[in-house]
């Protein structure tokens, strides 16, 4: 091993491009304090927290050029690299199987610990399906939610283009090749004005091209950063119903759009609804049904920020919920008038990932009120 030692974010990508099993891995950082120090641990320290002979001989001499490529992307304006457990690493996804190591993000790392629904289908949906992603996709992204999809042609790709279509609507796609590409290529602008907008994902390093088995394996990080899943058509054998399994098998709502009998691409949807999917028609239902796990994640939100779980007894509505001094500071920092994150980020001081957080549980316990992506008061 080298005696200088790496940056963070170069010994994570190296963490990233040893590969193999995430265990291993996962134990190196859990075990030091950065991802600098657990390179320079050295292969006695690999060994014992399980790293192959492949995973050690990368780890000590990564790919040079690849190394490279993901440093020189990393160093653009707007792109992040998210260790698990770190502070920015969105809590919802650590709560999934084999949830990923780190995840490249491109875009607003703070759009991924904002409540969210996916919304998936087939790639080739009926023309009332189309419409009908563009709605319930519109819908969920006026009042608030965040749209998450796969970017995939289809309902997919009509679900970001909805909620981009909503003023201050927030999309995340989660992608299967690294964040230099595009897949599907005609996609490119589209990815583009997500990433914009709200972000973009991806647990794959820049080079990666698109290959059959990462198709799946995305999905699971589609169900896992989001409340619950909604199906808008998709044959018996789909990726979208991969994705409603693996909500579900993260105890996540699965909703589904009912269709004819007679379309084949509903039959999925019937399979889901007779497995004890929600039968939905309408946005609202969608709404209704992800409340218990909205509390659930404010819940999980305060024992992550250390906050209390009972809040303090407001005196004329201006007391801050907490005695807690980061509370206070967003407290102070909000008013009756409506404020941009950009702006309170600057009144607190808070980091964006911590200040999202909080206003989650303030948006969740009634203290604030969110509007188009500006957040108040409740009066």
């Amino acid at each position: 091993m080298p005696d200088d030692l790496p940056s963070s974010t170069e010994a994570l990508l190296r963490l990233v491009l040893a590969g193999g099993a995430l265990a291993p891995r996962r134990a190196l950082l859990a075990g030091f304090d950065d991802p600098a120090l657990a390179l320079r641990a050295g292969p006695s320290a690999w060994r014992a927290a399980g790293c192959n002979t492949e995973q050690r001989a990368l780890l000590a001499l990564p790919d040079r050029a690849t190394l490279a490529h993901g440093l020189h992307w990393l160093a653009q304006p707007d792109r992040h690299l998210l260790a698990i457990g770190s502070d920015d690493y969105p809590s919802l996804l650590t709560r999934v199987d084999q949830a990923p190591l780190a995840l490249f993000v491109q875009g607003d790392p703070t759009a991924l610990w904002h409540p969210g629904v996916a919304v998936v289908g087939s790639r080739t949906p009926s023309p009332s399906g189309a419409e009908l992603a563009g709605e319930f996709a519109g819908g969920l992204a006026r009042s608030g939610l965040c749209v998450v999809s796969g970017l995939a042609t289809g309902v997919d790709a009509r679900a970001h283009q909805a909620a981009l279509g909503i003023a201050d609507g927030r999309t995340v796609a989660v992608v299967a090749t690294g964040l230099d590409l595009t897949y599907p290529p005609q996609h490119a602008a589209l990815h583009a004005r997500i990433a914009a907008r709200g972000a973009v994902v991806s647990e794959y390093p820049p080079g990666t091209q698109a290959r059959p088995g990462q198709f799946p394996a995305r999905n699971r990080i589609v169900a896992g950063l989001t409340l619950g899943t909604l199906v808008i058509e998709a044959a018996m054998r789909s990726g979208a119903l991969i994705t409603a399994r693996l909500a579900a098998e993260a105890g996540r709502e699965v909703f589904a759009l009912p269709g004819s009998v007679r379309n084949p691409r509903a039959r999925g949807c019937h399979r889901l609804i007779r497995e004890g999917a929600q039968l939905v028609e309408h946005p609202d239902e969608v709404i209704q049904g992800l409340a218990g796990l909205a509390a659930s994640l404010g819940k999980d939100l305060r024992s992550r920020l250390d906050a209390p779980t009972e809040q303090a007894r407001t005196v004329r509505g201006r007391v801050p919920p907490s005695s807690d001094p980061d509370y206070q500071r967003l407290w102070k920092s909000l008013d009756d008038n409506p404020t941009c994150m950009d702006s309170l980020i600057q009144r607190s001081g808070l980091t964006a990932a911590r200040l999202s957080a909080m206003l989650l549980i303030m948006e969740l316990d009634g203290k604030v009120v969110a509007n188009h992506g500006r957040y108040c008061r409740k009066p």
